[in-house]
């Protein structure tokens, strides 16, 4: 992100910012920070997080209708809180209205692909048709830039759980049996735009 768009003395939106975990790494260098969260337990783990922060504030609020001004904002930070394209439609015209032209709008989410995660992901979510989402953030006038990551556990009764999460339960189970380890090879897109 910081290569395409510098937050350093800016003011950043981290839209669905769930437990802030990015929040401190933005509010090191940014002017204000803002996280913007619709679930009231992460907003609280979110400010516990950030309690010494004094350029971040907290707010409740979803991505079709961000608690803040017009023009408000010079980056946005949203990691998987957008997911299958195809119907963010009113999220995206939330972020035209609240980023300040001159701004950048990032989302990373899922590349289904490709990857063992992305194996999964289709395995798992086999209504998601992968290259629709492809040609949907592509017609919005988004930029890709794959990314290949992996999830990385202690142990693997920390990689199971994590499955489990992600995953009904036949899925997780299958997928579980078939792989060996605590590593996950994991492709993401990060798709940004200019404002």
């Amino acid at each position: 992100m910081s290569s395409v768009a510098s937050w350093a003395g800016r003011d950043v939106l981290d839209l669905g910012c769930g437990s802030g975990f990015h929040l401190p790494r933005f509010a090191a260098s940014a002017a204000r920070v803002y996280g913007v969260e619709p679930h009231p337990g992460l907003l609280r783990m979110a400010a516990r997080r950030t309690r010494p922060l004094a350029n971040v504030t907290l707010l409740a609020g979803t991505a079709q209708e961000i608690p803040l001004p017009d023009a408000s904002v010079d980056v946005v930070h949203a990691r998987w809180a957008y997911f299958f394209g195809p119907g963010c439609e009113p999220g995206l015209r939330e972020l035209a209205r609240v980023v300040r032209r001159g701004g950048s709008a990032f989302v990373i989410d899922n590349d289904a692909t490709r990857s063992t995660f992305g194996r999964w992901f289709r395995r798992g979510y086999p209504a998601i048709d992968a290259d629709a989402v492809e040609r949907f953030w592509s017609s919005q006038g988004w930029t890709r830039v794959s990314l290949d990551i992996d999830w990385r556990f202690d142990s693997r009764a920390d990689l199971e759980s994590v499955v489990r999460i992600e995953f009904a339960p036949e899925v997780a189970a299958a997928v579980l049996a078939e792989h060996e380890g605590t590593t996950v090879d994991y492709a993401v897109n990060l798709w940004w735009r200019g404002y």
